[in-house]
């Protein structure tokens, strides 16, 4: 079972850029799809993004594209989440999840079967 460890969140103004890192303990971190997810309070988790085992498939919300970036690093079993100019509405807590089931970067969080204990990110006006 993989064991996933984010980090990177924090306390921001609007327009400032953060980097979340998505740390996995397993060494078949490379068969995992890997999915970025948020919640804010109130509302249900949604997807961010998601990136297949090799990086050459991805996957944005779209509202997001334009500003989040994934990505991921195998050979340090971390994936990335590049988010700039970020805006209040973005205040969530963050999530990574692993989706051990190869193939396809799915966009629905029961797919997925591993997760982070989450960071929070907070953008102030």
């Amino acid at each position: 079972q993989v064991q996933l460890v984010e980090s990177g969140g924090g306390l921001v103004v609007t327009g400032d850029s953060l980097r979340l890192s998505c740390v996995a303990s397993d060494r078949t971190f490379n068969t995992y799809v890997i999915g970025w997810f948020r919640q804010a309070p109130g509302k249900e988790r949604e997807i961010v993004a998601a990136i297949s085992e090799s990086g050459g498939v991805i996957y944005y919300e779209r509202s997001l594209k334009d500003r989040f970036t994934i990505s991921r690093d195998n050979a340090k079993n971390t994936v990335y989440l590049q988010m700039r100019n970020l805006k209040p509405e973005d205040t969530a807590v963050y999530y990574c999840a692993a989706d051990r089931d190869p193939g396809a970067v799915r966009r629905t969080s029961d797919a997925y079967d591993y997760w982070g204990q989450g960071t929070q990110v907070t953008v102030s006006s």
